[in-house]
C-alpha cells in the first residue's frame, strides 16, 4: 500500500546522536515529514546488556509505530541496531533501516591499512562488527576502542554546553596507544553521537586522521526505499522523548537547527 504523503519517517535513537542522521536525511529528502524519537530515560544504551537493549528498543518502537504510523523506521543508533534490528524487523511490518559501523568505506579509504573504530562498549563487542571486519576489512587492521564519554559529550554540546577537551584526548589515546595504533589514518565513528563532536575529535587526533560515519549511507538507503513516494511536509517536524525532556528549553534549542519545532512526551 502506498503511504499517505503526510506519513512520516520515524528516526529513533537513545538520545540526540540520531540528529547526525537527520541532517544527512534532510539533504536527501527535504520534503519528508520526520518524527525524531529519543529514549532519554534509557541513555546510554552502550552500558546496558544485550537483553536490556533488545527488550527496550522493540517495546518502544512497537508503541511509537502504533502512535505515529510511519512509512519507514530508522534505528539511528549503532548499539540498538547491532543488537535489536532483527527482533524489531520480526515485530513490525514497517520497513526498518538500521545503522551499522562504516567499516566497508573505511577499508576503501585507508592508505596505511590500519583503521580505528570508536563506539560504545556494547557495539564494539558485537559479532556483527566481527562479521563486517571479516567481510570488508580482512586484509586490514581494525583497532577498536569503547569511548562512552563521547555520548555524554555530544549530548552536552547539543544543549549548548562546552565538553571537557580531555574527553576527546582520552578517546584518541584509547586508539593511538594500542599496539599498531600509531599507523591509524582512518577512524570509524561507530555511534551516531560521535559525528556531532567530530570537530573536537579532529583536534585530538590531528590532521593525519580522517573520519567516516554511516549517516550519508543511511540517508541514501532511506531515499532508495521511499523512491517514488509522495511527501508533504507542511509544518516543522517534532520530537518525542522519554524522561521528561519535553520541558527542557536547552533540549529544544538543540533540536531547532535540525528543523524540529516542538517536543512531546512519549
Amino acid at each position: 500500500m502506498t503511504p499517505k504523503a503526510s506519513s512520516p519517517i520515524l528516526l529513533f535513537d537513545s538520545g540526540l546522536g540520531g540528529l547526525s542522521v537527520l541532517a544527512a536525511l534532510r539533504g536527501q529528502l527535504p520534503q519528508a515529514p520526520i518524527i525524531y524519537a529519543a529514549d532519554l530515560a534509557g541513555i546510554p544504551y552502550g552500558e546496558k546488556t544485550e537483553a536490556e537493549v533488545a527488550a527496550r528498543v522493540a517495546g518502544m518502537l512497537g508503541r511509537l509505530a502504533e502512535r505515529t504510523h510511519p512509512r519507514l523506521v530508522c534505528i539511528a543508533c549503532n548499539t540498538a541496531s547491532t543488537i535489536a534490528l532483527g527482533m524489531v524487523r520480526d515485530v513490525l511490518e514497517t520497513p526498518i533501516v538500521g545503522t551499522v559501523p562504516a567499516i566497508k568505506p573505511a577499508a576503501a579509504m585507508t592508505r596505511t591499512g590500519t583503521i580505528g573504530l570508536l563506539g560504545t562498549a556494547a557495539t564494539i563487542r558485537q559479532a556483527y562488527v566481527d562479521n563486517l571486519e571479516a567481510e570488508f576489512a580482512k586484509d586490514k587492521r581494525l583497532i577498536r576502542h569503547a569511548a562512552p564519554e563521547l555520548v555524554a559529550a555530544a549530548e552536552s554540546k547539543l544543549r549548548g554546553h562546552a565538553p571537557d577537551p580531555e574527553i576527546f584526548t582520552r578517546a584518541a589515546e584509547g586508539l593511538l596507544r594500542q599496539p599498531g595504533g600509531d599507523a591509524i589514518d582512518t577512524v570509524v565513528l561507530a555511534c551516531t553521537h560521535f559525528p556531532l563532536v567530530q570537530a573536537e575529535l579532529g583536534r585530538a587526533f590531528g590532521e593525519s586522521v580522517q573520519f567516516i560515519d554511516g549517516a550519508q549511507g543511511i540517508a541514501r538507503r532511506i531515499a532508495y526505499l521511499t523512491q517514488g513516494q509522495s511527501f508533504d511536509r507542511r509544518h516543522d517536524d517534532y520530537a518525542i522523548v522519554t524522561g521528561g525532556g519535553h520541558s527542557d528549553p536547552d533540549l529544544l534549542s538543540g533540536f531547532e537547527p535540525y528543523g524540529i519545532g516542538r517536543i512531546e512526551p512519549i
